[in-house]
């Protein structure tokens, strides 16, 4: 029989040895976990503490060609939450509520949510001065404001379309400000807190700052100078004619680089919830397809010259009105026709019959050809988003009447960007550009980060070519349909255009969008305006009465602006008993407001301001506007 010392004495020293083996294993593990463990322990520990409150860095500005503001950020702080630090939970929602006029029942929903740190979307964030003041006075814990801006335009709705708008998170949604996100977002920065498991503040872990990086600035080739004198013509024309749509591009026709661009309807893009997807999401100049109408005789003019089809002063033509073509008679927009008559004077009348002689004479598939070279039927290549196509016939599908129809503008669809670049290869030498609307990035510092190149694509036609077609559509400004246009001191070309609406297939009775495309100087080109007026109501639908007069005063003032200096030499105008009567613009600047009204101006006078003496007057002096026109000036 076992004695009971000796078992008791064999199970302590069993257990001795159990617990010593235990001691060692948690000596061990000890050891190894505040060794080879502790930096990943400590990782976690620190991200277990910690509450990070974001900083939204400072979105990228941009600027016109000149550094011209145009978008701009303000200062707009949100609002975040730490729950666990909330010590009076319903006062806390109360002041929310009221602040952020947000319901009670959502404010408290806000502030009894479990997780470490809550922002509240959207309306917590882009906070007024006034509703920061009022939560930081109340100095609620676990309340925290932190930085944060919105979008501030200068220049109010201009190029809204091309601009776009941001979102709630301060990121692009559309326009340059989607296409360039990334470079405008910059980096966020934040500031870390680190709390215990109740949300208090540990005092011996100090708060680090990470600075937000703000985002690269963009530099845009728009001119905002030209930008402006669009933006009114397109009101006014808006006002008078009260159109469905309006669409205006101004380029340097050497470059492919645009100086404005705009269209109506537009909207402000702080704004934008408050119009129909459709306005806020389509670029109209790039965006929109249509008949061209005479403005795409130009194309037809440029070909036949650069295949010798056709002498402009020593051949003519006989218009009657008419011509039959495979058992359909096409008109000329003069019914009773334009009788016998030089080909220049076909492109000064633009006949349309004359225009059907010189497709012929190219053939389809010469004549598609160079409209495929000049750029239709696919995109120009523009630095935005959104553009379309068009559309033409498919060539085996062009017979005679299709073929008569293209030459004169009728039949295919294009967008007002592919006009207005084709066109500058018609008149700038002959090659064809890459249009653009973005022309340098600039760091915070005011650096160049990057440089965007000027793109040409190729020769479509000679340089001769090229003089011949300038001669040719300065006479149709100074001598055709394009007198409208005409600016005295100045060389200006152009073409009339007046194309019929199409809709399910049929066109519209009444229903037209005119249409013009002017440069100047003519002899050296350094700016193209495209304009098209989509059903102008109240007037004669022509683009030489609509869209022309328009183009010219747009012409005069950028000219003015852009430094070019007046012709001496120019084709002199042919005056015509319909011709609307014009009046040069006097200088009215120091005038009082007495000798402003005992002046006699066959103009409309619009004063604003409450002073006595004229600062400054749009437009400018020395601008020949037709009479009736609208004239402002501004008071001290």
């Amino acid at each position: 029989m076992k004695s009971p010392v000796r078992t008791i004495k064999k199970r302590l020293v069993i257990s001795l040895l159990l617990i010593s083996i235990a001691v060692l294993v948690m000596c061990i593990r000890l050891f190894y976990v505040q060794v080879f463990m502790h930096d990943e322990l400590y990782e976690k520990a620190i991200e277990s503490w910690s509450r990070e409150l974001p900083m939204e860095p400072e979105r990228g500005r941009i600027f016109d060609r000149h550094g011209e503001e145009i978008v701009i950020n303000q200062l707009a702080p949100s609002l975040f939450i730490i729950p666990r630090q909330i010590e009076d939970r319903e006062k806390t929602a109360l002041l929310l509520s009221d602040v952020l006029d947000i319901s009670k029942d959502k404010a408290v929903e806000f502030v009894n949510r479990k997780s470490s740190i809550e922002k509240l979307h959207p309306e917590g964030r882009k906070l007024s001065f006034q509703q920061v003041r009022e939560i930081e006075e109340a100095s609620l814990p676990g309340v925290y404001i932190a930085d944060d801006y919105k979008r501030f335009y200068p220049q109010g709705r201009a190029l809204s379309h091309v601009l776009g708008f941001i979102g709630v998170d301060n990121r692009g949604l559309s326009g340059l400000e989607l296409i360039h996100d990334e470079k405008l977002y910059g980096e966020q920065g934040a500031i870390e807190l680190f709390t215990d498991a109740k949300g208090k503040e540990m005092s011996d872990m100090p708060s680090t700052f990470q600075k937000a990086s703000p985002g690269n600035d963009l530099h845009l080739t728009i001119d905002l100078r030209v930008q402006k004198i669009v933006e009114r013509e397109l009101n006014n024309a808006q006002e008078k004619y009260d159109p469905d749509q309006i669409i205006a591009i101004a380029m340097s026709p050497k470059t492919g680089e645009i100086l404005a661009i705009a269209g109506r309807p537009d909207f402000h893009p702080n704004e934008y919830q408050k119009v129909k997807p459709e306005v806020y999401n389509r670029v109209l100049p790039i965006w929109s397809t249509y008949e061209p109408g005479s403005t795409f005789k130009i194309i037809t003019l440029a070909a036949a010259l650069e295949e010798d089809k056709v002498d402009l002063l020593d051949e003519h033509f006989f218009d009657s009105g008419h011509v039959e073509i495979g058992g359909v008679h096409l008109h000329c927009w003069q019914r009773e026709g334009h009788g016998q008559q030089s080909f220049l004077e076909v492109v000064q009348n633009s006949c349309n019959p004359g225009f059907i002689e010189l497709g012929n004479r190219l053939g389809k598939d010469v004549l598609f050809d160079y409209i495929r070279k000049f750029g239709f039927g696919s995109k120009t290549g523009v630095d935005l988003t959104g553009e379309s196509d068009g559309i033409l016939f498919k060539e085996e599908n062009v017979g005679p009447v299709e073929l008569a129809t293209t030459a004169f503008g009728q039949g295919v669809a294009v967008t007002p960007i592919q006009q207005i670049t084709a066109v500058s290869a018609a008149i700038n030498g002959g090659i064809v550009p890459v249009p653009g609307v973005t022309k340098k990035w600039t760091d915070d510092g005011g650096e160049t980060v990057e440089e965007v190149p000027v793109k040409m694509k190729h020769r479509v036609i000679s340089e001769e070519t090229s003089k011949k077609v300038r001669e040719a559509l300065e006479t149709v400004v100074a001598q055709g349909t394009g007198r409208g246009a005409f600016v005295d001191s100045y060389r200006v070309g152009g073409k009339t255009g007046t194309a019929q609406k199409v809709k399910d297939g049929k066109y519209l009775k009444d229903n037209y969008i005119v249409s013009f495309i002017g440069f100047a100087p003519a002899d050296d080109p350094e700016i193209i305006v495209y304009l098209a007026v989509d059903h102008p109501k109240n007037t004669v639908q022509f683009g030489g009465v609509v869209a022309a007069p328009v183009v010219g005063t747009i012409l005069e003032e950028s000219l003015s602006v852009l430094n070019v200096e007046p012709r001496k030499v120019q084709v002199e105008k042919e005056i015509r008993w319909l011709d609307p009567v014009t009046y040069k613009v006097p200088d009215l600047k120091g005038k009082t407001k007495k000798e402003l009204n005992s002046m006699l101006m066959p103009l409309k006078v619009e004063i604003s301001g409450q002073g006595d003496k004229v600062i400054e007057q749009s437009p400018q002096p020395g601008v020949t506007l037709p009479e009736g026109s609208i004239l402002r000036v501004y008071l001290d």
